[in-house]
């Protein structure tokens, strides 16, 4: 009988441990839903995280900001967002979805071209000579205008340089900011506007030009925690071995 019991006793301490450790791994289970644009610089953190945290498990989602906030009121079970502007941040907040967000990066907006193009250097002002760069047949690949956080940046940077209506008429839309890289990497499209970081990750494009950075409103990641048993990977996400990488990817940490 004694030996039953602690057999019995036994059994249920290992179904105890069993269950601790379980609690454990899946507490590190983290679910991010970032902006297509921050998928080298996440993945390259993720890996360094894991190097900490042996039993994390990070999941990423990648896609538009406004699509992510989307999926985001609709109940997808994300844990941490991050956006590629303040609008679909301020808009889950709004919605009593988040409740508070912190800015944690800044970017540029770039012209690109295909990487074997004749195009030079091309200041982009007031002044520019939009026929003599994207003549009429071709197309410049950017973010769908309507929503996509790289196509409103390149929308209000257009419409303050005063060529928006000149040029829309020739978009290729994409999905997200790294659908606009690929058109133009595939030679799809003679231009692209995308993010400094993105041009920067590709070896079949090259930044032609800059858009001056006071025709469009500054280009913030903001970041906001949605369930606090991320907190970790949430706080690592602003450290020190973070910084370094998203800097080695062209972002601009605070």
């Amino acid at each position: 009988m004694r030996n039953q019991m602690k057999k019995i006793i036994g059994l249920l301490f290992a179904i105890s441990a069993l269950a601790s450790s379980y609690t454990a791994i899946a507490a590190e289970k983290v679910t991010v839903f970032a902006a297509a644009s921050l998928t080298n610089a996440m993945q390259d953190i993720s890996a360094a995280y894991k190097t900490e945290h042996k039993d994390a498990d990070i999941v990423f989602s990648f896609a538009s900001s406004s699509v992510l906030a989307k999926q985001i009121e609709q109940g997808a079970p994300a844990d941490i967002f991050m956006s590629a502007d303040q609008k679909w941040m301020t808009y889950l907040i709004d919605h009593k979805l988040a409740k508070d967000k912190e800015d944690l990066l800044k970017n540029a907006l770039v012209l690109i071209a295909p990487k074997q193009s004749k195009l030079d250097k091309v200041e982009i002002n007031t002044s520019t000579n939009w026929d003599a760069i994207l003549p009429k047949g071709e197309r410049i690949a950017v973010g769908d205008p309507e929503h996509v956080p790289a196509g409103l940046y390149a929308k209000e940077s257009l419409t303050n340089l005063g060529v928006y209506d000149k040029l829309s008429p020739q978009f290729a839309p994409a999905s997200n900011v790294r659908d606009a890289l690929m058109l133009v990497e595939r030679n799809e499209a003679v231009l692209g506007i995308v993010y400094s970081t993105d041009a920067k990750v590709s070896d079949k494009v090259k930044i032609i030009g800059t858009f001056p950075a006071d025709t469009f409103k500054p280009i913030e990641y903001p970041i906001t925690l949605l369930k606090p048993e991320a907190k970790d990977f949430y706080q690592y996400l602003k450290s020190p071995q973070a910084k370094t990488i998203f800097e080695k990817y062209g972002f601009v940490t605070k």
